[in-house]
């Protein structure tokens, strides 16, 4: 496996929403906080990929195969990983040969599987719009923290805000009826307590 070290690339595809043992089953389930609002989204991208793919004229680069990225306490794993970036001309104050890349979308594809610290998302596409600070897993959502699991067909965060929410799509196109489900472990209470 090639590795590939893509510094700059900013990458906060994980889905850190905490889930609340009282949340119902609905159309939209919305989480009370997303832990992303913490994470620190300048810190240096590690990609590992099978291989690599620059279309300097298209101003992006695909990442196939068996993609790995981590950022910080994030991590990605995906079939393909595609980065929408623009040159910088210059730099600070103008100065020559200080420009570089801005980056400004990650669509993941394939088998998108994000993870933070206490919680795993799954599903078939991932966007992160870094213009708008949004992620968005699309298709078969699964987002699961501890025994509590949530599912749906669209999952958006909002990184300014750590607002997260979860769609079940429309009806009749998936075995939920265009509905999110859940299933919510409750804390043992002991004796006394």
């Amino acid at each position: 496996m090639k590795r590939v070290r893509a510094t700059g690339i900013i990458f906060a595809a994980s889905v850190a929403v905490t889930l609340a043992g009282s949340a119902g089953v609905g159309q939209s389930q919305q989480s009370g906080m997303s832990a992303l609002k913490g994470h620190n989204s300048n810190a240096p991208v590690d990609v590992t990929a099978e291989r690599i793919e620059v279309q300097d004229r298209a101003d992006r680069a695909i990442f196939a195969g068996n993609v790995h990225a981590t950022q910080a306490e994030m991590t990605l794993d995906t079939e393909r990983l595609t980065v929408a970036y623009s040159n910088k001309p210059g730099g600070a104050g103008g100065a020559s040969g200080t420009g570089g890349v801005q980056i400004h979308r990650l669509d993941a594809a394939g088998g998108v599987v994000v993870h933070s610290p206490s919680e795993t998302a799954k599903g078939d596409f991932g966007i992160y719009d870094l213009d708008r600070k949004l992620i968005t897993i699309i298709g078969n959502v699964r987002l699961t923290q501890r025994n509590n699991v949530v599912m749906g067909q669209r999952l958006v965060i909002n990184l300014d805000s750590g607002r997260a929410v979860i769609d079940g799509g429309p009806p009749g196109v998936n075995s939920s009826g265009g509905r999110v489900t859940g299933h919510f472990t409750v804390p043992q209470k002991t004796n006394g307590s």
